[in-house]
Parts: structure tokens; C-alpha cells; sequence
């Protein structure tokens, strides 16, 4: 496939003004846009998608259907200004929104976590106090819909709200079903998902089962992990409604770790022999158990609330030691609105809220043996705590019929704790601050076209092992905490629009969704040596454009494409060159372009009947990722890839007997395309060599049969 035939689907898809509508018309692909109103509930009120001043894009569950499912790239590969990388295939992902996120990756405790974005699984947050946010419990089979907040949400979510990724696992039953699918697929994926949902009355229950297994791509890079996920929604009266939500999981990977540059182009299966002579893994139990209510005041007032327990059991062997952690992360929230009218004229609804988590826990650290298991010495005993207090308010005026207007604004403070209790001269407490206000208007040309504008602070402390000084064990015996990180501030000015248009002939529908944006942001955290110290450069600007679009035929023919163009770059940026060698001098990186922040990512999709008396339908993609430098210096970068995909599917059950069948075969990677999936910002450097280099899957086949009675 030529350049200028993927230039074309990806940048000529805005002309065709496309978009993605899924079966029950209801909720819809990448663009965000549907034939039926699509109502979004991450701004943190119930509100359509054309009356948001706000980036946001809205997956269904079709576009989540026929994948693996196992980790949130699936969900989100294909939306723009998200780059989501699988590092090893597991669930262990790197994401980056508008460039909130990109220190994500790399040694130390980054492996299996991101940072600088929001994720949400039925309200509830995964993300820790800290801004730090683990997978393990982020499974596909079980949600419904994805929504997906691009602008920057501090003001609505507070510490880590340069995006947000909120998940809904309730799903729309008209009747009880129950159901299997089984999966299989290249390099030893095993999967197996159960389901079931009935309707007691008004009320509404879920259960889903997945049990994941794979020996990777690469040495080293076997995972397994069962999780089970379920919910409970009913009405208490007319007037209140309840929700209890129930997850755990058994997550075990491997991380086979980064090679350098001529050895991931020549054996890219292999694993860095430090990683796989350590056995570097990371096994996690952990559970969550939370309770929702919603109860009306009349027709114009409502509260809310939702308090949370998410305990976890986690061990790691890293860099030489044996960790084993304890947490308990506990939280809620509480929040009021009412709808009135100002001045007797003007539509107004007023928002109050409070978010308060904090997570506390043991910390020990043993030696490691030569087979990479617990040794009988104790290194490090201590324990952290983080706790984030939010208190924010939000006011929306309808200033004529088609225009609105928000403002509002969030405060919060993020503190940590440290006793160490072998060396209490380490003991240490530190606390940030933060006001992140917003302002946005909304123009509706039509119901379903839109114009927006927006202007929003934000905020992100240091997560904690950023904070944490040490790189090495017993090398930092001054502060527990780093005193020199202060909190990213950031401040995005955004203007869009998005529109959806239903059409005649061979073409159904099209639509479109377009987003410009300018991020300034102060202190902005960067890693050195894969992650083992963290450093804030002085100024940062992030400025991109994003699109996405899709049209929809006959013979389920659906043309959809997604593309992001970005400028990156470090304003004001000078660090003490120690860490290359160079004792006693400073390097001045102003003006080159942030490490780990590609300039342009797309994705493009052609999906068409091709035998409709079965039915099967056919689907080809492609997904590419410019070149982008991983060091500040961009002396050491990542080459241009691009990778393609191909599949067939039922379009619709299958009749055998008293059971219904479905089936679905994808290809990826249909060229077997060498190339580097993620990268260590700022990596070690071996012999004057960087370490860098995470290569992606090679060529592999997916197959799944689904089964449930008729």
C-alpha cells in the first residue's frame, strides 16, 4: 500500500465528513458520534456529546468486538490524540493523551502502570492518589462503552486530568443471556470469557469471567491473569437508584525489558539477560468492592455519592531486590446539582462536589537469589501513604438556544507520608496544591453539530516513586522524598467541532470530529536512566491537531480513519549533564522536541460484506507511528513503523441447533514488520550504547467461537 493511498484514507476521510454508528444506534465507534443522541457521562454529568465544550470520544461496544480484548489499546488504538502501546502484550500498556503520560514507561515501578491520565471503571477510579494507574482490573470483555476525555479534565477530576478514560462494564439488557467465547491465537494465546446478565425486575445484573493466558512474543514475556467483574444496578423507589460493583483479579507478566537498537532489529524475540537472569515480573492480587446512589430532589436536584475499597497484594523482583507491597486504597465521593433559571431567562445548573482518596500500605524489600525469588534478607522496611482531597464546582449557563457556557474550577491538595523504619532519619511528609479553573462555550449549529472552545488549568503531583530519590538501593540516605519535583501545571487553550450527518443513497452517514490545541506546561517531570531518577524541565509546549472520521454504506461498508499531528517541544529546559558523563556542566536541551512524543500517529479501517448469506464480513487496517526521539538530547530515536491487519467475521449469530455461533479470524502484523512498539525515555546507556528498545508482535493469527443459547 502506497504512502499517498494511506495519506489519503487518513487526511481525505474529513472530506467525507464520516462517521460510526453501532448496532443499537445508540453509542458508537472512535469518532464519537452516532445516528441516535450519544449522552456522555465522564464531564461528570449526563450530557450529549454536541452540548460539551470538550474533546471527547465516545467506543462502543462493536468497536470493541473481535479483538483480544485483554488490555485498553483495543479500546483506544483507534482514537485520536491517544497513542496506547502494548509494551510486551499483556496488560501491561503505555498511554499517552496530547502528551500527559509519556514518563509512563521505563524501569522501576513504571512496568505495568501509567501516569497522567485518569482512568475510571464504573466511576470508580483505578488511578491511586498518587496519579499512578495499574491495568490489572481493565478488561474489555466486560464493558460496555468507552469514554474518552482528551482536554485537559483537572478541573473536573483534579491531580493526573490530562485526560480521562472512563469505563462502563453495566450493560443494556432487554432479556438474561448467557454466553462463551473462546480465543486462540499466535504465540500461545489461550482466552477464555464467560458471561451472563439477567433482569430481576427493574434491576440489572452482570457477571463476566476471563481467564487469559499467552507465552509472548518475546523470552520472558509469558503473563496469565483471571479476573472476574461484576455489578449490580437497581432503583430504590422512584426517586433513587443504587449500583455495587465487584472486581478481582489474579494478574501475573513477565517483563522481558529493553534491548538496544541492533538488537532489537536482529533477534527482536529476545529478552535483556539482566531482566530474564532476574526473573523481573510482577505478580498482583487485588480486589475492589463499590457502592453508588443517586437520589433526585424533585425534578431540578440531585445528589450523589460513591465510597470505595480497592485492596491489593503486590510482588515485584526489581533491579536486584524483592518487593513485596501492601495496599488499601479507599475513597468516595459526594456531589450535588440543581438546575434553575437565572434572571428568570437563563437556564443554569450549578454543580458542588468532593473527591477525597488515599492509599497506605507496607513496604519491604528483600535481597534477591540467583533464581529471582525471595532471599531471607530484609533490605527495607517502610511504609507510603497518599491521599488526594478535591474540591471543586462547576456552572453552566444557557446563554441562548444553541449556545452554552461553563465555568468552574477544582482544588486540591496531594500529600505523602514516608516512615522507614530501619533508618527513621528518613522519616518524611510533603503536600501540593493546586486551583485548576476551566472555561468553555459551546455553539450547536444543529442538533448534531457542534462548535467548541475551552480553556482549562492543569495539575499532576509526582507519583511516588518519582518522589522516591534512591535509583539504587542504599544510594540516597538524606531525604525519603525528593524536595527538588514540584507538580506539572499545565494550561491547554482547544477549539473543535464534531458533527454528524445522516445521508441518502449508497452512502447512510458520515460524520466528523476536529480538535486544535496549544498545552503549556511548567515542571514538567522527565525520567533519566529509564526511569530511576525524574527531573523537571522548566517550560514545555504541546500543540497538535487531531481528526477522525467515517462513513457508513450499504453491505455494512464502513470507511473510517483517525490521524494526530502534533509539535512537542521544551521551551526552557536545562539539566546538570552528570547523568551523560559530564561532571561539573549543564546541558541545555530549550527548543528540542520532547522525548518519548511522537509528532504523528493514524489508524485507518475498510470493513465490507463480503458474503451476505451468511453473513461474513471482511475488515483490512493499517496503523503507523512517526519517527520520535526517547532522549532529551534527540540523539536516540525511534524509526517510522507501520503495521497491517486483516479479518472476517460473522456479522451476526449463527443458528446451530438450540445454540447461536458467531466466529471471528484476524491476521496482525500481516507483513511480519520489525519494529519498536515502546522505548525507555531517556534509557541507560551500556558501553556508550543506549538500552532502549521494546520491539513490537510479529505476524499472528487470532481465532475466537462464541457460543449462547438461542
Amino acid at each position: 500500500m502506497s504512502r499517498f493511498f494511506l495519506l489519503a484514507i487518513t487526511l481525505a476521510a474529513p472530506s467525507m465528513v464520516s462517521a460510526q454508528a453501532s448496532a443499537d444506534s445508540s453509542v458508537v465507534d472512535s469518532t464519537g458520534v452516532g445516528i441516535a443522541p450519544v449522552t456522555v457521562t465522564a464531564t461528570r454529568q449526563a450530557i450529549s456529546i454536541f452540548e460539551t465544550p470538550m474533546a471527547v470520544t465516545v467506543v462502543g461496544r462493536q468497536a470493541m468486538e473481535n479483538k483480544r480484548g485483554y488490555s485498553l489499546d483495543d479500546a483506544v488504538a483507534n482514537v485520536p490524540g491517544v497513542l496506547a502501546q502494548s509494551r510486551y502484550g499483556a496488560s501491561d500498556i503505555r498511554i499517552t493523551i496530547r502528551g500527559f503520560g509519556a514518563r509512563g514507561a521505563g524501569d522501576r515501578s513504571n512496568a505495568g502502570t501509567s501516569r497522567g491520565i485518569r482512568v475510571l471503571i464504573d466511576g470508580i477510579p483505578e488511578t491511586e492518589p498518587d496519579g499512578r494507574t495499574s491495568f490489572d482490573l481493565v478488561d474489555l470483555a466486560a464493558a460496555s462503552r468507552v469514554e474518552v476525555i482528551r482536554s485537559n479534565a483537572s478541573a473536573l477530576w483534579g491531580n493526573a486530568g490530562g485526560g480521562v478514560i472512563a469505563i462502563s462494564t453495566v450493560p443494556e439488557l432487554d432479556a438474561a443471556f448467557i454466553s462463551a467465547q473462546q480465543m486462540a491465537g499466535g504465540f500461545g494465546f489461550l482466552r477464555t470469557v464467560l458471561q451472563a446478565g439477567a433482569k430481576l425486575g427493574a434491576s440489572t445484573l452482570a457477571v463476566t469471567f476471563t481467564n487469559t493466558m499467552q507465552e509472548g512474543y518475546r523470552e520472558h514475556s509469558d503473563s496469565r491473569r483471571a479476573l472476574v467483574n461484576a455489578s449490580v444496578t437497581s432503583p430504590l423507589g422512584k426517586d433513587t437508584d443504587v449500583g455495587v460493583f465487584v472486581a478481582a483479579a489474579n494478574d501475573l507478566f513477565h517483563i522481558p525489558g529493553p534491548l538496544t537498537r541492533a538488537q532489537a532489529e536482529q533477534t527482536p524475540r529476545a529478552a535483556n539477560s539482566t531482566y530474564a537472569a532476574r526473573d523481573e515480573r510482577r505478580f498482583n492480587r487485588l480486589g475492589r468492592i463499590g457502592v453508588s446512589l443517586r437520589h433526585s430532589i424533585g425534578e431540578i436536584s440531585s445528589v450523589s455519592g460513591m465510597l470505595y475499597l480497592n485492596p491489593k497484594i503486590l510482588q515485584r523482583s526489581e533491579r536486584g531486590t524483592f518487593r513485596d507491597f501492601n495496599r488499601h486504597h479507599l475513597g468516595g465521593n459526594l456531589l450535588y446539582r440543581t438546575s434553575y433559571r437565572l434572571a428568570s431567562a437563563i437556564p443554569t445548573t450549578t454543580t458542588v462536589g468532593v473527591d477525597r482518596a488515599n492509599q497506605s500500605g507496607s513496604v519491604l524489600f528483600y535481597s534477591l537469589t540467583e533464581s529471582g525469588t525471595r532471599g531471607s534478607e530484609l533490605r527495607d522496611n517502610r511504609s507510603e501513604g497518599a491521599a488526594n482531597t478535591g474540591v471543586f464546582f462547576s456552572q453552566a449557563f444557557g446563554l441562548a438556544s444553541r449556545t452554552g457556557v461553563e465555568i468552574g474550577a477544582r482544588w486540591d491538595q496531594i500529600r505523602y507520608d514516608y516512615r522507614d523504619f530501619i533508618n527513621p532519619t528518613l522519616d518524611d511528609a510533603r503536600s501540593f496544591s493546586r486551583v485548576s479553573p476551566k472555561v468553555g462555550i459551546n455553539y450547536r449549529f444543529a442538533d448534531t453539530h457542534s462548535l467548541y472552545a475551552n480553556v482549562g488549568g492543569g495539575v499532576e503531583a509526582p507519583a511516588g516513586n518519582e518522589t522516591d530519590p534512591a535509583s539504587t538501593f542504599g544510594q540516597d540516605t538524606v531525604r525519603g522524598i525528593n524536595p527538588l519535583l514540584e507538580p506539572i501545571h499545565s494550561t491547554t487553550w482547544e477549539i473543535g467541532t464534531r458533527q454528524s450527518i445522516p445521508m441518502k443513497g449508497f452512502f447512510s452517514f458520515a460524520a466528523y470530529d476536529v480538535a486544535l490545541y496549544n498545552t503549556n506546561v511548567t515542571n514538567e517531570i522527565v525520567p533519566y536512566r529509564g526511569g530511576r531518577f525524574y527531573f523537571s524541565a522548566g517550560s514545555v509546549r504541546r500543540q497538535g491537531a487531531e481528526l477522525s472520521a467515517s462513513l457508513l454504506g450499504r453491505s455494512d461498508l464502513e470507511i473510517a480513519g483517525s490521524t494526530t499531528l502534533s509539535r512537542n517541544r521544551y521551551l526552557d529546559y536545562t539539566v546538570d549533564s552528570v547523568h551523560y558523563g559530564a561532571p561539573g556542566r549543564f546541558a541545555d536541551y530549550s527548543g528540542n522536541s520532547v522525548a518519548g512524543v511522537p509528532g504523528r500517529y493514524f489508524s485507518a479501517s475498510l470493513r465490507r460484506a463480503i458474503i451476505s448469506s451468511i453473513p461474513i464480513v471482511a475488515q483490512v487496517n493499517v496503523r503507523g507511528v512517526g519517527k520520535h526521539y526517547v532522549d532529551d538530547a534527540n540523539g536516540v530515536s525511534v524509526p517510522a513503523w507501520r503495521t497491517y491487519g486483516a479479518g472476517l467475521r460473522t456479522s451476526r449469530a449463527l443458528p446451530f441447533g438450540r445454540l447461536a455461533i458467531s466466529a471471528f479470524v484476524n491476521l496482525e502484523n500481516i507483513t511480519d514488520t520489525r519494529y519498536i512498539g515502546s522505548a525507555f525515555v531517556n534509557p541507560d546507556v551500556v558501553n556508550g550504547v543506549p538500552v532502549a528498545f521494546e520491539p513490537g508482535a510479529g505476524r499472528a493469527f487470532l481465532f475466537s467461537v462464541s457460543v449462547r443459547p438461542r
